[in-house]
């Protein structure tokens, strides 16, 4: 029987090797810009700040509690909860391999993993900050981060763009490599299952890879409409067009409904779907996507098959030690 399974997984492959031969698989390692070379002793130091809620106003947020890395990168919330209990608009994207997108944020308003670590530090509902003077007034009196700033970045050295380059080098260590389908890519043909080749092949007839394209399943970087096709139905459902993307930093009204191309890798993982958390199963994010992206009715099986093979994108987490956060005894912040 599994004879005959591996035969009919390897002839399916084989009536369209043109369409396998552009899949790609996942780099184990993200460059680093040249300002930011990444060092061991710098993760380090970014692991503690991503990990530390003392960056928030109300010591009880951190990067990490909206970007879980002992799950999908994410919260698995619709919208993400910040300081007071307060909630956003959008559904928090992951953080496993960020470090291959061009841009970060759904709206892609911050252009590099630096960029985008400074922002939720001072967000009034994320973790609330006044201003990262406070944030940098803070970590100073602490004297373990005075002593590990020191050690990466030289004396006197806590700053924003010093704890903001720590952290994105921690985020490029965040990859996730060794996934089925990417085990199947470089030749072992037994791993995906025959539906997963079936699902792989219809993502690719579709056109869903024209879009989800590239290792990380994310089109390199590229802003797509959301949702291209008007759907009533789905809209009175999932409010898909009330955020308005792109044009909602550049309020421009060609931007309106662009939104960056998130990454399929670990999609398993990080329900509920979408720029707002709306759809609560992956089913139903590829019955959506299906009909107001491509204007496809897909059938139960043809969803079902390429849900099989989006299980297949989870890759293998990075091992890690949780870091001992440095203390402030005998006081708090709050």
């Amino acid at each position: 029987m599994f004879k005959i399974r591996l035969l009919v997984s390897a002839l399916a492959l084989a009536s369209s090797i043109s369409v396998a031969s552009a899949w790609e698989t996942l780099p184990t390692e993200a460059p680093a810009p040249a300002d930011n070379p990444t060092t061991a002793e710098k993760v380090a130091l970014g692991q503690m700040l991503y990990h530390d809620p003392r960056l928030s106003s109300t010591g009880t947020v951190s990067c990490s509690s909206c970007h879980n890395t002992m799950l999908g990168g994410e919260d698995n919330r619709p919208n993400s909860m910040g300081v007071n209990g307060q909630t956003g608009g959008r559904s928090a994207p992951t953080v496993w391999n960020a470090a291959f997108n061009k841009v970060q944020f759904w709206d892609g308003r911050a252009a590099s993993l630096e960029e985008q670590a400074a922002g939720p530090v001072t967000n009034p509902i994320e973790m609330g900050m006044k201003s990262w003077d406070d944030v940098v007034a803070r970590l100073k009196t602490i004297e373990g981060y005075n002593q590990a700033f020191e050690q990466v970045f030289g004396k006197d050295s806590i700053s924003k763009e010093n704890a903001t380059k720590a952290i994105a080098a921690y985020e490029r260590t965040l990859i996730t490599p060794n996934s089925v389908y990417d085990k199947y890519v470089e030749g072992n043909k037994a791993l995906l299952t025959v539906q997963q080749v079936r699902g792989m092949e219809k993502m690719a007839e579709l056109g869903c890879t024209s879009c989800h394209s590239g290792p990380a399943f994310n089109g390199g970087g590229m802003f797509q409409k959301f949702p291209v096709i008007g759907n009533d139905y789905f809209e009175a459902q999932f409010h898909l067009k009330k955020d308005k993307g792109l044009a909602e930093v550049t309020k421009n009204e060609a931007d309106e409904h662009l939104f960056k191309v998130p990454t399929l890798r670990n999609i398993a993982l990080t329900a509920p779907y979408f720029h707002n958390g709306s759809v609560k199963t992956l089913e139903q994010a590829v019955l959506v996507m299906g009909k107001v992206q491509l204007g496809k009715e897909l059938s139960k099986e043809e969803i079902a098959d390429i849900v099989a093979f989006l299980n297949a994108l989870t890759g293998e987490f990075p091992k890690q030690t949780m870091p001992t956060l440095p203390g402030t005894p005998g006081k708090t912040f709050n």
